[in-house]
């Protein structure tokens, strides 16, 4: 929170696209007078574009343009030759091209009105999209402006870059993140209402995606590898990026080929698994509106977020130089605080996705250990969020906390790859890390999901909760993983399906604004957000079976079917697990009862 309070204090993100004039105006807006500058603080809401005084003979400096700058209403369409011509385009489009405390009237009285106009001719010039700038349309005078933009967006270290994009590209981000939602909300329908069909289609969509997305991903990298007029930073690292995509997109197509080939027999058991899923939710409606609070919260905390990091991008202090203009000058240490604030955003999406986990568990886990299947208890949501909050934000703190510290490793191995990728043995070193990195985060995952669920059946702590978990995970490893694979993949499928689709149309938008732009970054982050949308409306079916299964386990152990302690899993259920492990089992014949007693005496209590 101090991060953030100090952020939006001492920055100011509009500079990064808005553009401010030489006396610290931000163009576009209303602005506070800054000290010992006399022509700061003016009120620019219709001035947004920033026109250079003398925009044909610009030099460069660490990273100060010789210019004076000025905030105006339009950018000149016509070549302006004279005094008179800049009176004359004042008056008939209320565009000010001298400084601000020169009348109008004085542009060809007053004897300094040379010192305080611009250079004359003025080229015609025209605004540019991303920076607001009036670029010259004169040959000769744009390739020596270009050549200094060039310049300076190139001394821009790597960190503004990406905010210059971000910026720039918010609204696309915007509309990228409402067609996730949309995507979203099909497939829960789709999953919830789930037929053979269904799975077939959406598998051939998901290949068909795939296969777009790397194709497309290919040819844009070859497109701007040799594209000769490619000189600016940003645009080379958009190639390196592409090329980083489109290898990983490459590789991901081929690995799901490969397991959409091997599960092909076992869809129909994907089928039933939903199916019985879904009478599960029938009883509990209100589970699938449990995904569109954790959306809304994510939305809130994302947007909060970008904006900390936007702040923290412009953190620095405004001094006033001679003849009152105004310089900004960057604080250090802000990149450091930008990786600690990134480390926040992995760590509290983690913390929100862990509580919606929880709460679906929670009820699930009300549900399964009711006798009366036919009369659900009440409100079993809106008690598990209670519990939640009374007891277990910890649990969910430490288990979204655990998956953030292997994330974190995972960053810094694609880090050293660019270091590493010269290197052969030193590069095999890091694809095994990297693997092992990236296997050791999913079972952890897989691993908390089940230690919530043991939460909210014992109401103990997390490590207490994980060490039970992995007890009867040990035990009944085999049946639960046969069972549940099926599932977990056709709701991994179902993630890629939103993400491709997603990052496609990052692909089309992003792609219109190439130019001083480094959109590869906000595209990684739209596709992290497609994936985290889709992940947490497609949870409900993947904790809903996590925690059904892990309740039947426990069922299995701590019952035995008699009239004393009868079974709580219902007959539908039953027969599904009998029948899956008999396909996985092959001519092995299993009895009515899959799991084997408890021999060691110990006992999980469930809470009804």
């Amino acid at each position: 929170m101090f991060l953030s309070g100090y952020a939006m204090v001492a920055g100011a993100a509009e500079r990064l696209v808005l553009g401010y004039d030489s006396f610290g105006n931000i163009c576009g807006q209303k602005n506070t007078p800054i000290k010992g500058a006399n022509l700061s603080g003016l009120d620019m809401t219709n001035r947004k574009y920033v026109f250079f005084l003398n925009s044909c003979s610009l030099e460069i400096q660490s990273l100060k343009i010789n210019s004076l700058s000025l905030c105006v209403s339009s950018c000149p369409q016509e070549q302006l030759n004279s005094l008179e011509d800049l009176q004359s385009f004042a008056r008939n489009n209320g565009s000010f091209l001298c400084v601000y405390n020169l009348n109008v009237s004085s542009y060809t009285l007053n004897p300094k009105a040379t010192q305080l106009c611009p250079t004359l001719p003025v080229p015609p010039s025209k605004s540019f999209p991303l920076f607001n700038r009036c670029v010259p349309q004169n040959p000769e005078c744009y390739s020596k402006y270009a050549s200094v933009l060039i310049s300076m967006v190139n001394e821009m270290d790597v960190f503004h870059r990406i905010l210059s994009g971000i910026l720039a590209g918010r609204d696309t981000v915007i509309g990228l993140s409402v067609l996730a939602l949309a995507f979203s909300l099909i497939l829960v329908l789709a999953f919830r209402f789930i037929q053979t069909f269904l799975i077939h289609t959406l598998i051939a969509l998901v290949v068909f995606g795939l296969l777009f997305v790397s194709g497309v991903l290919w040819w844009l990298h070859y497109d701007y590898k040799n594209d000769p007029s490619t000189e600016l930073e940003t645009e080379k690292e958009n190639v390196k990026f592409l090329l980083g995509y489109a290898i990983f997109s490459t590789i991901v197509t081929v690995v799901l080929l490969f397991f959409v080939f091997v599960l092909r027999k076992r869809l129909q058991f994907a089928v039933q698994l939903f199916q019985i899923v879904g009478k599960i939710i029938g009883r509990i409606p209100f589970l699938l509106f449990q995904p569109l609070w954790t959306f809304l919260i994510l939305i809130v905390f994302w947007v909060f977020w970008v904006a900390v990091l936007l702040s923290l991008g412009t953190a620095g202090t405004a001094q006033s130089t001679s003849g009152g203009q105004v310089e900004y000058r960057a604080l250090s240490g802000i990149c450091y605080m930008a990786w600690y604030h990134f480390i926040g955003l992995i760590w509290t999406s983690e913390f929100i996705l862990a509580c919606q986990q929880m709460v679906i568990a929670g009820a699930v886990v009300t549900c399964y250990f009711n006798r009366n299947k036919n009369n659900p208890p009440p409100h079993p949501v809106l008690s598990s969020i209670s519990v939640l909050f009374c007891y277990h934000l910890g649990t969910a703190v430490k288990g979204s906390f655990l998956i953030t510290i292997l994330r974190i490793p995972r960053i810094v191995l694609l880090y050293l790859y660019n270091i590493l990728t010269q290197k052969k043995n030193e590069k095999c070193l890091f694809n095994c890390c990297f693997c092992w990195v990236c296997c050791q985060k999913s079972c952890l995952r897989y691993f908390n999901q089940h230690a919530y669920t043991t939460t909210a059946i014992n109401g103990t702590n997390f490590c207490t909760s994980a060490k039970d978990a992995v007890c009867i995970l040990a035990r009944n490893s085999a049946e639960l993983a046969s069972i549940s694979c099926f599932g977990d993949f056709l709701l991994f499928l179902g993630k890629v399906f939103v993400v491709c689709c997603t990052v496609f149309g990052g692909l089309m938008a992003f792609n219109y604004y190439r130019e001083l732009q480094a959109w590869v970054v906000p595209l990684l982050l739209v596709g992290f957000f497609a994936y985290l949308m889709s992940h947490s409306f497609l949870s409900v079916f993947e904790v809903t079976a996590d925690a059904m299964f892990l309740c039947f386990a426990i069922d299995m152990e701590t019952n035995d079917g008699t009239a004393e302690k009868p079974y709580f899993v219902d007959q539908e259920l039953l027969t599904f697990v009998s029948q899956s492990n008999k396909l996985t089992e092959g001519q092995k014949h299993r009895s009515t009862r899959p799991f084997q007693d408890n021999e060691d005496g110990t006992e999980l209590q469930s809470m009804v």
